[in-house]
Formats: structure tokens, C-alpha cells, sequence
């Protein structure tokens, strides 16, 4: 017996189709809600439910005050396929165009030499809450922090998580000098020179780096553009080789901005307990995403397995390196790493950012600067859709960058000295693997707006890959 679908979801199929035909091209309004009840011969609230179900997907973004429109690139750009061949443990070695990259300062700017004069209200209130935490100081001066943190800070990051579906206490966080010594710290806690340690492929080269400073392996484990990690893949590689941990970023991983699904992370956890796997999860662009902000790893572990880590850099201030870090079942051992690795952090930066936070200046600052990457991530869309050799991108609803897929003969890590000479500083592709592969790839940031030098910049970089 043929079950019949309910008047929402038969909607949204036949927007899909009108939108996945071409009738409805990336960047143009849709009917109006009134005109979609006219013409379906539906109710309001139908229609309401399969637009925010096709938002959710992707498909079309909502505009204050001028209705749904078809979200830019749909059409243009699929998701770059995946790898799917496992191979072995092996050792780490970051390419020297990582440092290349980081000593230009260029991480998610084509041309970091191009800076903004302009400092956005949001960064001018945390500037001025900064400035009055320093002029309360006294005494105190003289005396370090405690190890764990400042404790008003620590409390306002348990509420923050609350939002996230991560019931915590303010005694679960320690504050850091940013993610990367929090995953430093929490790879030292679980690890072993010699450990292997697996990790998303693409994947964030930063842990990469840690991996090799730290004489670690790392088994690379699929990952898709759109959902994560392979699961699959990673359960047949626990079968096979001895991991001692696993960095995941389940909320907009980098590259690819991909988000992992509730199912995924509910057996991503079961794995963990049946191997007895520590899960360090990477959430520092968890805060970044305009239509939804997803739940924290944290917030479904049962069996104190999962590491979170994290900080504000990538939403508020590169320059601010405060981070924080709840170890799990590991905490303790991590909190005495950190006290002699690092010994204290500064006092008056954490309760300058304690009070921003406190006095909504934090909640203020993400709702605009969310809305202004979602306008520059479709501006870089719009301007890829340009190029003159195909490509295929992902389309985030969060994060800070796209993933790039260009034809398999470009090498883009020898494509980043042609690039210097224009003043141009790409990220390569092979700089998110130690496999080798990702070489016609490229991560490009939408992190700062698309003005006529960047724009000048993209165009260029067409020219020379194509």
C-alpha cells in the first residue's frame, strides 16, 4: 500500500524539482508565501514548513524582509567526491608551506597585506571591556592565575554550552592560550610517543603539526564533505590497528564546513567505548553557523570520552588567543599539563572577555558577523561561478572557508610560489593530508570581505590555475 506524503513534504519535493531543473536559478526570489498558499491551494503554516526544510538543507536562504531566494552556487557546485582507500599508520610531516603561510599571516586571507582599517563595534566594545578589566587591577598584578582559569570566565562558557545541549559546570573548563594548546594538551593526556592517532581526511593541518611535533601516527579516515567522517571507515581501521585517539571537528570541520549527523556522532561514541578510544573534538568554528548552530560532541557523552576543545579566535579575535578545554575522564592530568607547560594565563584578558560576554556584547557580535559570512561565502560562490575551469565546491552554513576542487592536472602546492609573485597566498590543498592527496585542491576563505582587491586577487588566481 502507497502511503501518501504530507502536504509539506509534497511541497518541498516539487520546490526542489523547480529549483534542481532550472526553472528557479541561484540568487532568484521564490513565490511569496502568500502566493505559494494561492497556487498550492495550501495552508500557511504548510508552506512555512517546507521552505525552513529547505532551508535547513541548503536549498534556499531566507532575506529579512524580502522572503526566500535560491541559495547561491546550488546549481553551480556539488560537493568534491571523497576518498575511500585506507591506508596504513604512518609518521607526520607538515610542509614548510604551512609556516610559510602562518609567518605571512595569511591562514584565511588571499592577501593578508590588504587589511581592513575599519574595526568592526563588536571588537571596539571587547577592546573597551579588555581596557576596564585592566584598570581594575591591583594588587593582583603580582600573583598568577589559578591553574584552571579565571573562574567568572569558566562560568560563563558553561552557559554558553547549555545552549549547545552540553550541561556543564564551570569546575569542567580549563582556560587556554588558544584551541591549539588545548589539543596540544589533550593529544599529550592520551598519548605516547608512537601512538596512532586518527584523524579526518581532508583535515585541519594544525593537528597535523601537533601530531609531528608530538612523534605520533595518524591513520587518515575519510571524510565527506557534506557529513564528516566515514564512521564506516573508521570502524574498520579501529578493527585493524591499535588507536589510541581520534580528533574529529563534528560542528563545520575544516576544510570543508562539513557538519557530522546525530546518528554519525551516537556511533562515533559506541566506537570509542568499545575500543577504548579517546574522542578530542575540535569545535572552534562550532559558534560561526547562520542557520543553526549544532549541539556539541560533549553534549551526548555518557562516558566522559570526549575532549572538547575550543576558543575564540576563529569568531572573535585571531589576535585574542584564549581558548579553553574540557578534558573528560582526562581533566586532572590535563589541567597539571597545562600548569607546567604554561603555568597561568593572563587574568585581566579573561575577565575583560568574561564581562563582553556577560554584557551580551559576545551574542551581539556573532549574530552580525554570522550574517556578514554568510553574505561573503555567497559572494565567493557567485565569483567562482566565473572561472573559467570547472571546479566543485562546498556550499557551508558555517565555518569560515569552501573547498575547492579544481581539474586533477592542477597542482596547487606548485601553483603557491607562482601565486607569491602576484602577492597572492593561496592554502593548498596537500597541506590537509600527509597522503598525498588533495593536490588540485584548494581551501578559500570567506572570512573578510569580497572588496575590489580581493576580488582583483580571485580573478587572478583564475587565470593562473586555468
Amino acid at each position: 500500500m502507497t502511503v501518501e506524503l504530507p502536504r509539506y513534504q509534497k511541497l518541498e519535493n516539487t520546490l526542489r524539482q523547480s529549483i534542481e531543473s532550472g526553472r528557479w536559478q541561484a540568487g532568484e526570489r521564490l513565490p511569496s508565501i502568500r502566493t505559494l498558499c494561492h497556487q498550492q491551494g495550501v495552508s500557511k503554516i504548510t508552506v512555512q514548513h517546507a521552505l525552513q526544510r529547505l532551508e535547513a538543507q541548503g536549498l534556499i536562504e531566507a532575506r529579512e524582509r524580502s522572503g526566500f531566494f535560491v541559495a547561491p552556487g546550488h546549481r553551480e557546485f556539488e560537493p568534491p567526491r571523497q576518498a575511500s582507500t585506507l591506508a596504513a599508520p604512518k609518521p607526520v610531516s607538515v610542509s614548510q608551506v604551512f609556516q610559510d603561510i602562518m609567518t605571512r599571516s595569511a591562514a584565511f586571507d588571499l592577501l593578508p597585506d590588504h587589511r581592513s582599517e575599519v574595526t568592526p563595534p563588536g571588537i571596539v566594545q571587547l577592546n573597551r571591556s579588555i581596557g576596564r578589566a585592566l584598570r581594575r587591577q591591583s594588587a593582583s598584578f603580582q600573583y598568577y592565575d589559578e591553574p584552571a582559569g579565571d573562574p567568572e570566565l569558566r562560568s560563563q562558557l558553561a552557559l554558553r554550552s547549555a545552549r549547545r545541549g552540553w550541561t556543564a559546570d564551570a569546575d569542567q573548563f580549563c582556560i587556554t592560550s588558544g584551541c591549539q594548546q588545548s589539543l596540544f594538551l589533550a593529544l599529550m593526556a592520551v598519548c605516547q610517543r608512537g601512538d596512532v592517532v586518527a584523524v579526518e581526511a581532508p583535515g585541519f593541518y594544525g593537528v597535523l603539526q601537533l601530531l609531528e611535533q608530538l612523534q605520533l601516527k595518524v591513520v587518515e579516515i575519510p571524510a565527506s564533505p557534506n557529513s564528516g567522517m566515514d564512521i564506516q571507515a573508521l570502524e574498520e581501521t579501529l578493527q585493524t590497528w591499535d588507536v589510541k585517539a581520534c580528533v574529529v571537528s563534528p560542528a563545520f570541520a575544516t576544510p570543508t564546513g562539513a557538519v557530522m549527523p546525530h546518528e554519525t556522532r551516537v556511533r562515533l561514541l559506541a566506537l570509542a567505548d568499545q575500543h577504548q578510544l579517546a574522542i578530542i573534538e575540535d569545535d572552534i568554528y562550532g559558534d560561526s553557523g547562520w542557520l543553526n548552530v549544532p549541539d556539541t560532541l560533549k553534549a551526548i557523552d555518557e562516558s566522559d570520552r570526549v575532549i572538547h576543545c575550543s576558543s575564540f579566535s576563529k569568531v572573535l579575535s585571531r589576535d585574542l588567543r584564549l581558548g579553553w578545554v574540557s578534558g573528560g575522564r582526562w581533566h586532572q592530568q590535563i589541567m597539571q599539563l597545562k600548569l607546567t607547560s604554561q603555568l597561568a594565563s593572563s587574568r585581566f584578558l579573561q575577565q575583560g572577555v568574561a564581562d563582553f560576554i556577560a554584557e551580551g556584547g559576545y551574542s551581539s557580535f556573532l549574530r552580525r558577523y554570522r550574517q556578514s559570512l554568510r553574505q561573503q561565502r555567497d559572494h565567493l560562490l557567485t565569483l567562482l561561478g566565473d572561472w573559467p575551469v570547472p571546479l566543485r565546491a562546498t556550499t557551508p552554513n558555517g565555518g569560515l572557508a569552501l573547498w575547492v576542487e579544481l581539474p586533477p592536472e592542477v597542482d596547487t602546492l606548485s601553483l603557491y610560489a607562482e601565486t607569491l609573485k602576484e602577492g597572492i597566498v593561496i592554502t593548498p590543498g596537500s597541506l590537509f593530508s600527509v597522503s598525498g592527496k588533495f593536490s588540485n585542491c584548494l581551501r578559500i576563505s570567506f572570512a573578510h570581505p569580497w572588496n575590489g582587491a580581493r576580488i582583483a586577487a580571485l580573478h587572478r588566481l583564475s587565470e593562473l590555475v586555468s
